[in-house]
């Protein structure tokens, strides 16, 4: 069996994260040819076609992704070792950052975020992308999210999470249509709004479908971002967290908020990137802010013992 060196395996590493030969080459300063001959080195090597072509992007194969995370590991703590570390001025970075969040998560914790930014003086390019729980660990294990806040728990030993914020789910309604005082007939004669559950956060579709209300939501849609307006059009109710319900009655005063009948709470909101060794100075820096920014004090508290 033929022997693998670091550069074969650190073209390994590269491709998996980009899925094209052409980016992969690119990073990397070498030519396209010198890919394709390394990923055939690669497969003799490993006995797996590794990744095949669809189109025009590289899929990995079973194999390929069980290789992954170890291998990128591995480097990054090579790098590591090898080299030493610059230091990090904030007000000196203009580099790009990927932010992964939900869009009641841009809502909430952007404003905030940004702020802090401002404060540090610094001007990175922060791209926000669009967090869906059933990719969002892919992303932060191949480096194209640098950071990720979600309820969803990534169970991953190649990710370090902390958590940021308790969840505790509300009703919102319009104040024109009040809901009754918390009891349990407080949701008789309602119909509610059911949000797409792709960020997440399942937990308002659990409690309907727990209670025996799915029967009555009116309306499904993709986003929050629509339903502060519609609450206040009309009498319909949605559940969500109590932080953004908050948020959302900043914006639109003709709403209310209530206690749930029944426990509200779920997962909490949790911060993830990679490992510690696999994170640039930039992406350390990067999330220690953006802790700070958005975690609670009882988690900051927590934090700092």
């Amino acid at each position: 069996m033929s022997l693998v060196d670091l550069n074969q395996l650190r073209t390994f590493v590269v491709l998996y994260e980009q899925r094209s030969l052409t980016a992969a080459a690119a990073e990397l300063h070498v030519t396209q040819p010198t890919v394709s001959y390394t990923l055939g080195r690669l497969r003799e090597r490993f006995g797996d076609d590794l990744f095949r072509r669809e189109g025009h992007v590289m899929v990995p194969t079973a194999h390929a992704t069980q290789l992954f995370a170890p291998l990128q590991e591995a480097i990054a703590q090579i790098d590591a070792t090898v080299h030493v570390p610059e230091t990090f001025d904030p007000a000196r970075f203009t580099g790009q950052l990927v932010l992964g969040l939900t869009s009641i998560g841009e809502q909430t914790f952007l404003p905030p975020i940004m702020a802090a930014l401002a404060r540090e003086a610094s001007r990175p390019h922060l791209q926000v992308e669009r967090l869906d729980s059933t990719d969002v660990e892919d992303g932060l294990i191949r480096g194209t999210v640098d950071l990720a806040l979600t309820v969803s728990a990534l169970d991953s030993p190649h990710l370090w999470r902390t958590r940021v914020r308790g969840v505790e789910y509300v009703a919102l309604s319009s104040r024109a249509h009040p809901l009754p005082p918390t009891g349990p007939e407080m949701f008789a004669g309602r119909r509610f709004v059911r949000v797409s559950a792709r960020g997440g956060h399942v937990f308002p579709v659990r409690l309907l479908t727990e209670h025996g209300l799915m029967g009555e939501v009116a309306l499904t849609v993709e986003e929050y971002a629509t339903v502060p307006a519609v609450l206040e059009a009309t009498d319909l109710v949605v559940l969500l967290p109590r932080h953004v319900a908050e948020v959302f009655c900043g914006w639109f005063p003709r709403l209310r908020i209530a206690d749930l009948p029944w426990p509200g709470e779920s997962t909490p909101v949790a911060l993830y990137t990679r490992g510690e060794a696999r994170l640039s100075p930039a992406q350390q820096w990067f999330r220690s802010l953006v802790f700070d920014a958005v975690a609670d004090a009882g988690y900051r508290n927590r934090a700092a013992e």
